[in-house]
């Protein structure tokens, strides 16, 4: 593992890297919150909430730069699809989004 560290110090990569892991994080957040939204309706808020306390919390108690970043990145993702998943409810009233007949 430090070879890698080393590797990515030498080539000045850590910034490159952060931005690849922020933009697959974010990536990975927009289908979670309209399958959320589609399968658990707005109270999937709650689940969020706690996932971005969680990694919060980690993040504040990792110790490596680039890890604690990351965290972060995924503590401040969960927080904003909170408000995702209420602008989703609203976009699937609109028709944008298909809207889950077996939920009321």
């Amino acid at each position: 593992m430090n070879a890698i560290t080393e590797f990515i110090s030498t080539y000045n990569l850590t910034g490159v890297l952060i931005g690849l892991c922020t933009f697959f994080i974010i990536g990975i957040f927009h289908p979670l919150v309209t399958k959320g939204e589609y399968y658990f309706g707005v109270k999937i808020w709650w689940a969020f909430l706690i996932a971005g306390v969680a990694t919060f919390i980690a993040a504040l108690a990792v110790r490596n730069i680039f890890g604690s970043i990351c965290l972060g990145v995924v503590s401040f993702s969960c927080f904003w699809s909170i408000l995702e998943v209420f602008h989703q409810k609203k976009r699937v009233e609109k028709g944008w989004f298909p809207k889950n007949p077996k939920r009321k």
